[in-house]
């Protein structure tokens, strides 16, 4: 059986200079974005040194460096010199710091995935329960009502909390508050 294409796929762009300046320029920026992430790519995964200098079609110039321009631009000039040992430990605070912030940036997407499924999460439950809580919240009593206030306000102080160690640079390790529903008040007349 011959299956017919529903679209024209990837093709490929002739490479030809854009002749309108304004398309030129996006297309500039959206290539040296992704030519920056390429890069920043490389480094993680191979370990290389790599530097990039760009200038816009406007003659701004654009550069991306790791660890640093003048390991980079040092052998270059004079491929017969040794790097001096100012140059290699400035080289190698730098790799660290780049390899501290991207596990850092790691750390916080991991997060804030895990923040958005609980937030999905919680969105379905709320529409389940939506209905019903209406008809349950008379059942309360005025002392239940303040317990689980209270225990709410402890939830959202312990999040908080967490966030601000998060914001302040505190390792993964910190505690988080507990998720325990044995701590969430329950209703007496159930």
């Amino acid at each position: 059986m011959d299956k017919e294409k529903k679209t024209a796929g990837r093709q490929s762009i002739p490479m030809e200079r854009i002749e309108n300046p304004e398309d030129r320029y996006t297309t500039f920026s959206k290539r040296r974005s992704g030519l920056y992430k390429k890069a920043n790519n490389l480094v993680e995964e191979c370990g290389v040194d790599i530097g990039i200098a760009l200038f816009s079609p406007a003659g701004n110039p654009f550069s991306f460096f790791h660890p640093t321009p003048n390991l980079i631009l040092d052998p270059v000039e004079n491929p017969n010199i040794e790097l001096s040992e100012s140059t290699k430990l400035v080289a190698a605070y730098a790799r660290n710091n780049v390899n501290q912030t991207n596990s850092r940036i790691n750390e916080i997407e991991t997060i804030e995935e895990g923040v958005k499924s609980r937030m999905l999460l919680l969105e379905q439950l709320n529409k389940t329960r939506q209905i019903d809580s209406y008809k349950c919240i008379d059942q309360f009593k005025a002392d239940d009502i303040i317990k689980y206030e209270a225990w709410l306000q402890s939830v959202v102080f312990g999040l908080e909390n967490h966030l601000k160690q998060l914001g302040n640079g505190a390792s993964s390790s910190s505690e988080a508050p507990s998720d325990n529903a044995d701590n969430s008040p329950s209703a007496s007349n159930e």
